[in-house]
């Protein structure tokens, strides 16, 4: 009977610590040292929320930079669903998959002899994944500018401005959050008519 109480006792104690104090204060630091990540690292717009840095959006329109395919199920980029293609590197429909969205990423960039950077044609393990490199958000850059009747060297400017450095320089690679720069992306585009009118 004994060691039926302590172990009761026991379960209870762990049940309170784990359960109850620990997520309590840690919930508590990040929101003291890490506001801003702790609400889900959320982007805002003339305030109003209009994603998240952490999660791709689907992104269709013409004069916008687009990110990564998604392979979430149902709808692109749905969070509640996240998995990766599940397609081994050596199945034939993973190869047609591939050769579909270089064709069709080909035509819609106007690009039809430059070579597709891997990352407009490959998902990410989650498929929600917010970044593309450089290389890809330059490839877009023509499309967007004849878009938005903008100079492309503002545009190939403000993705420089946009991409983000490996951390320590040398730990990962530049990446370009598509959110932020198609926000900026906005800003530029109503800084550049308010100085026509």
């Amino acid at each position: 009977m004994n060691v039926l109480r302590s172990s009761f006792v026991l379960y209870i104690f762990l049940t309170i610590i784990t359960g109850i104090v620990y997520p309590l204060f840690i919930t508590g630091l990040s929101n003291a040292f890490f506001n801003h990540q702790a609400k889900g690292s959320l982007i805002e717009k003339n305030n109003r929320t209009v994603g998240s840095a952490l999660i791709g959006q689907s992104i269709t329109e013409i004069k916008y930079f687009h990110g990564r395919p998604s392979t979430t199920t149902d709808t692109p980029y749905n969070a509640l669903a996240s998995s990766g293609s599940n397609l081994a590197v050596n199945n034939p429909a993973l190869h047609k998959l591939f050769a579909s969205r270089a064709e069709q990423i080909k035509m819609f960039n106007n690009q039809n002899n430059v070579a597709v950077p891997v990352d407009l044609i490959t998902a990410s393990a989650s498929g929600l994944d917010p970044h593309i490199s450089p290389s890809a958000a330059y490839y877009q850059a023509g499309r967007v500018a004849k878009a938005r009747r903008l100079a492309l060297h503002k545009i190939r400017h403000l993705i420089a401005a946009n991409t983000e450095r490996p951390f320590l320089s040398f730990l990962g690679q530049p990446v370009i959050n598509v959110l932020k720069l198609n926000i900026a992306l906005d800003a530029l585009e109503q800084s550049e008519n308010a100085k026509i009118q």
